[in-house]
């Protein structure tokens, strides 16, 4: 896969294939993105119980694989509460900016 993506026909691409009831646009895909992300955590935490921490190309194959279905729940929850990929993008790039204006990148809290 050489094409490049952007983020919204990304989002065009992976909302074409949405199957879910109207209803839980918010909390389906809420609840099923933290499932995915506990799926990658879950397969690095088993390269270092069985692999002695070696990220061989199988084991990053399956990783990548996983990470894919947590960006298929991202645009599919960004929906759900009114924004898209490009807006949400724009907003984390501008928060981090003025983060790392005001020496602020490291750290806690939401509100830095």
């Amino acid at each position: 896969m050489s094409k490049e993506m952007t983020l919204k026909e990304y989002e065009e691409k992976a909302m074409s294939t949405a199957v879910f009831p109207e209803e839980y646009a918010i909390l389906y895909p809420a609840l099923k993105l933290a499932g995915e992300a506990g799926e990658v955590a879950e397969k690095i935490g088993k390269v270092l119980r069985d692999n002695n921490g070696v990220f061989d190309d199988k084991v990053r194959l399956k990783i990548a694989k996983e990470l894919g279905d947590v960006l298929w729940y991202i645009p599919a929850l960004a929906k759900g509460i009114g924004f898209d990929l490009e807006e949400i993008a724009r907003m984390n790039i501008e928060k981090l900016s003025d983060r790392k204006n005001r020496n602020q990148i490291q750290g806690s809290g939401d509100e830095r």
